[in-house]
């Protein structure tokens, strides 16, 4: 599933598309030089089984990446959105379909301009094993938390995981935008969407969010919901302190 082939067969001819750099080669230099696609809401870049010919960096808004089971059901793997990139870690061809679950531009980067680039791609070598690498981390979290934890848990671990991407202070109550619908959510944590709405509103009751319409959510209490996420351990000075394990004398 994991591509070593983009790492590992890079041309030997450099062509001299930026000229010595000035700074670091970075993914969005390489990418700044190619087009901006547009994708309406619900329209596929790509389909699970595509050749992977290209990768992608969003330049604005929310992608789902989802395969289908065989008995028809939808499991969403994850979400993208502006600034990250998708199709690094597709070995042949793409083992997801990437669908816009709002209007999306993005930039797209042919593998075979990426190795062409010979010498220079060497440089991203780190950066590119780093960004597989975080997916086989999410993706090996994701499992953890379908297989271990129960509904609260996995819908309190998705705010909480969203509210840590806008990096704002957690200390204080967080305001999370989340694009997507109840039954986006449901499929990537593997509820139904009934389940997923009785989560929401017991949390609401609970007191540890507040819903403002169908996509604005305001964590209220992180600290609680860290650790419903299991985030916590009972033996972390900084849990609450009704969690904290109390050990003997």
């Amino acid at each position: 599933m994991y591509s070593s082939h983009l790492l590992s067969s890079v041309g030997s001819a450099a062509i001299p598309t930026f000229g010595p750099p000035a700074e670091p080669l970075t993914l969005d230099i390489v990418f700044a030089g190619q087009p901006a696609n547009k994708f309406a809401a619900g329209e596929g870049v790509f389909w699970e089984g595509d050749k992977s010919a290209d990768i992608f960096q969003i330049i604005e808004g929310c992608l789902r990446l989802y395969r289908i089971l065989p008995d028809g059901r939808r499991a969403i793997m994850g979400f993208r959105f502006a600034g990250e990139t998708l199709g690094l870690s597709c070995e042949g061809t793409y083992c997801y379909t990437a669908e816009a679950v709002t209007s999306v531009r993005l930039r797209r980067l042919s593998r075979a301009r990426l190795r062409a680039m010979g010498e220079e791609v060497r440089q991203l070598q780190p950066l590119l094993l780093a960004k597989i690498f975080e997916e086989i981390r999410a993706a090996r979290q994701h499992i953890i938390v379908l297989g271990q934890l129960g509904a609260e848990e996995r819908t309190a671990h998705f705010l909480v995981s969203a509210a840590r991407r806008t990096g704002a202070d957690q200390r204080r109550p967080v305001t999370i935008e989340l694009p997507m619908t109840r039954q986006d959510i449901a499929d990537y944590l593997g509820l139904t969407i009934e389940t997923v709405c009785r989560v929401l509103s017991k949390l609401k009751r609970d007191g540890l969010v507040a819903l403002e319409g169908r996509h604005k959510i305001i964590l209220m209490r992180m600290t609680d919901l860290q650790h419903l996420a299991g985030e916590f351990d009972d033996a972390d000075p900084h849990a609450p302190t009704y969690i904290q394990a109390k050990w003997p004398q």
